[in-house]
């Protein structure tokens, strides 16, 4: 049996609101489903670190926001344990490809993917993506910048 998330993280990896925003946020995610079984599989969630927030089996390629070549998903592997077991200090990287530094985060993911302290998820959302103003509106909620992703595992 596989999982679906609709998942929203604040942009900036470090960051994590207050819990009144996150509940205000939160409810008003609630409001956006379209029936009480997926209200159901709502939650925020607040990390001590860093966690990486996987699209799982949507991903199809990770590339370069440089030059765009692809990375090889062992090299990317490697840079998130290697950042992972240090405690996610710092997510900064040289892409192999061209030698350009960038971040984890600021890899181009086809599927969205990301890092977060903080997210707000919905496993079984019965619905597909946020829509732009309902993005907008969670943004003001929460008093910061929210990227989406569709986990499928």
């Amino acid at each position: 049996m596989s999982d679906n998330y609709l998942t929203v993280i604040p942009t900036d990896p470090y960051w994590q609101p207050g819990e009144d925003a996150a509940e205000r946020a939160a409810d008003a995610l609630s409001r956006m489903l379209p029936d009480d079984d997926a209200r159901r599989g709502l939650e925020a969630k607040w990390h001590d670190g860093v966690e990486v927030v996987w699209c799982g089996s949507n991903l199809k390629r990770i590339s370069c926001p440089h030059c765009g070549a692809e990375c090889a998903p062992g090299w990317w592997a490697d840079a998130v344990t290697e950042r992972y077991d240090e405690g996610f200090p710092t997510l900064a990287v040289a892409v192999p490809c061209c030698g350009a530094g960038t971040s984890l985060d600021e890899l181009v993911y086809d599927w969205p993917m990301g890092f977060a302290r903080f997210r707000i998820e919905v496993l079984y959302p019965n619905r597909s993506w946020l829509t732009d103003a309902e993005l907008a509106a969670l943004t003001d909620l929460l008093g910061h910048p929210l990227r989406q992703i569709l986990i499928h595992v």
